[in-house]
């Protein structure tokens, strides 16, 4: 078992950092960063921005330039060993010539697992991974699930007043949370690779789904960063009542309607509203939500955000699908004939699901609690 020096916790330390940056921006590829460090000193780091543009260690050669010969390179993740987007990482430190690798864990996609690592030792070079791994795979959750399942990690966001209610009877629910749960909401959006809905939470309140740098609270530099990139949006529609004329349809990037219906000539109008159209297997007359999580994962969706009403989240959380639930709950009283926060028709105790706290914090006025199932493996 390798010993760690304080020095490599340090700079480790510093690359996770680093990868942080790129949290909102790297999608589909993980974020991750890297330090270079000779005699002691850094003398070039850097971190994964966007896809096609350089990765970490090679953003971290570039600016140590000549100094990176013999240096030690800490990276929060595998160098990758094969031709992607852009050339082989672990190619590039060799040529570099640095003297030692350190990698907080190997990646989990198959195409590297390990084969980096390898290619590094039979450079010459020593190579080790492990250092802070439980924090590295902290930056790449949904990355990670995908590599290992073919699924994308599944958030499901509900906001609630202290008794569970998510809007009147009568439908009525702007604003339950305040600004600070809205931002924070905001970021949860940009950090994924598609935001799902119902057509029933269109219908209702003509959400648009889009992230808003501004609301997000993002300085000029993440703003430039973001960019234009909005994630995909999907409504399940199962019937195809989504209206043509719906606020969603009209918003910059792609809005993927999902249906089990065979209705070609409302698909055709959806689609010259500028939707697209997914058809996948219908389950009880309702679109097959493993099939939707399966297509997901083959478009190389890391993170998925569930935004909707009681029955569909119901839905996901009945059949397991839910990795995280973020439960945004305000100190506001809304009475018992509020809507309820999901549709989980349980019976026994037997039946109930169970959660583990993982995170609490206030936001304003507001509690967001971060949760996941008893039963899920954590990565």
């Amino acid at each position: 078992m390798t010993t760690w020096s304080q020095a490599d916790h340090e700079f480790m330390a510093r690359a996770i950092r680093l990868a942080r940056r790129g949290l909102y921006t790297t999608d589909p590829n993980p974020r991750v960063g890297c330090v270079l460090v000779q005699d002691g000193a850094i003398v070039g780091e850097g971190y994964h921005l966007r896809a096609g543009e350089g990765h970490a260690e090679v953003n971290a050669l570039r600016q140590a330039g000549e100094r990176a010969r013999g240096s030690t390179a800490y990276v929060t993740l595998e160098p990758c060993s094969h031709q992607g987007r852009t050339p082989p990482c672990a190619d590039a430190l060799v040529r570099a010539g640095v003297g030692r690798v350190v990698a907080a864990m190997v990646d989990p996609n198959p195409q590297v697992a390990g084969r980096g690592m390898q290619k590094l030792r039979d450079a010459g070079i020593a190579a080790d991974s492990g250092l802070l791994e439980a924090e590295a795979r902290k930056l790449n959750p949904g990355f990670i699930k995908r590599m290992e399942t073919g699924l994308p990690l599944v958030r499901l966001k509900l906001a609630s007043s202290l008794d569970g209610r998510t809007a009147m009877a009568s439908g009525e629910s702007q604003w339950i949370t305040g600004a600070a749960a809205r931002a924070d909401v905001q970021r949860l959006r940009a950090r994924s690779s598609a935001i799902l809905t119902g057509v029933d939470s269109i219908l209702q309140d003509d959400s648009a789904l889009t992230v808003r740098p501004s609301e997000a609270g993002f300085d000029d530099a993440l703003k430039q960063a973001f960019g234009d990139r909005q994630p995909l949006r999907l409504v399940l529609d199962s019937q195809l009542r989504m209206p043509a004329d719906a606020r969603i349809l009209r918003q910059a990037g792609r809005t993927l309607i999902v249906t089990c219906s065979d209705n070609d000539s409302r698909a055709a109008a959806l689609r010259e509203a500028g939707a697209d159209i997914l058809r996948l297997p219908a389950v009880d007359g309702r679109v097959d939500l493993r099939a939707v999580l399966h297509w997901l994962g083959a478009e190389q969706c890391n993170e998925l955000l569930v935004e909707t009403g009681a029955t569909l989240a119901g839905a996901f959380a009945a059949a397991g699908l839910v990795d995280e639930l973020h439960l945004y709950m305000a100190p506001k009283l809304l009475g018992s004939s509020g809507r309820p926060l999901l549709a989980l028709p349980l019976d026994t105790m037997a039946q109930q699901i169970a959660l583990e706290l993982v995170e609490m914090r206030q936001l304003g006025d507001d509690i967001r609690l971060t949760l996941r199932p008893r039963d899920k493996e954590q990565n």
